[in-house]
């Protein structure tokens, strides 16, 4: 059980990480276009990673 419980919080830090460096790609402008700032981007990833 604890062995599953760290491999999901590993899976969910890859996803975080994941995350933010694909949106950080991104131009200012892009953001824009789908609604984000860039000081939003650790927020909109820790939400959807569940980190």
């Amino acid at each position: 059980m604890i062995v599953s419980y760290i491999l999901s919080k590993i899976r969910a830090w890859r996803l975080y990480r994941e995350t933010i460096r694909e949106l950080s790609q991104l131009s200012d402008r892009e953001l824009n276009d789908v609604g984000l700032s860039r000081w939003e981007i650790p927020y909109v990833a820790k939400k959807y990673s569940n980190a």
